[in-house]
């Protein structure tokens, strides 16, 4: 699986070596992290993909991926699935940014790379959320084309769905 690169984001899809040295909070050899990088959530992602790795093995596309600006190469959050799609096509998403990089439109830009590769591997619906108070995640999500389904007491639900597959395979950005 190959890096997906838009106009100003590389999302590095992550390995195992990678996730364990994220976990352990030591970047690999010549890496660059921004201040901040890898946030509590990178954390956890890093430490899901490791169990699948552990449980099921690589899951192709539907991993965990770091983003990096292109300009510098530094990490400055992550993005992916928290798993393959399961039998109706479905999957979840989840996207993060160290502060410094936030209200750039880099989360917008990650997430729309993410949603094509889905839909370029046979997803049919996408699925994420938000706590109800970070209305920032909730533009980014709908900036990307994905609409509001639903909440319960604590968060807004949101998903963008496709009946067909997609026509032509276009690199995300």
């Amino acid at each position: 699986m190959g890096d997906l690169v838009t106009a100003r984001l590389v999302l590095h899809p992550m390995t195992g070596d990678e996730a364990r040295r994220l976990v352990a909070g030591g970047p690999p050899h010549g890496a660059r992290w921004a201040p901040g990088y890898p946030a509590d959530g990178d954390v956890v992602a890093a430490e899901r993909f490791l169990r699948t790795l552990a449980d099921t093995g690589d899951p192709g596309p539907f991993g965990t991926y770091e983003i990096r600006r292109r300009e510098d190469g530094a990490a400055i959050g992550g993005a992916g699935f928290h798993g393959p799609a399961d039998a109706h096509g479905r999957v979840t998403i989840g996207y993060g940014l160290v502060p410094s990089a936030r209200g750039r439109g880099y989360a917008s830009e990650a997430l729309r790379a993410l949603l094509a590769c889905a839909r370029a591997h046979g997803v049919t619906c996408v699925r994420g959320d938000a706590d109800h108070e970070n209305t920032a995640s909730h533009r980014v999500m709908t900036a990307a084309g994905m609409r509001p389904v639903g909440e319960d007491e604590r968060v807004r639900y949101f998903e963008i769905t496709w009946t067909a597959a997609p026509t032509t395979v276009r690199t995300p950005g």
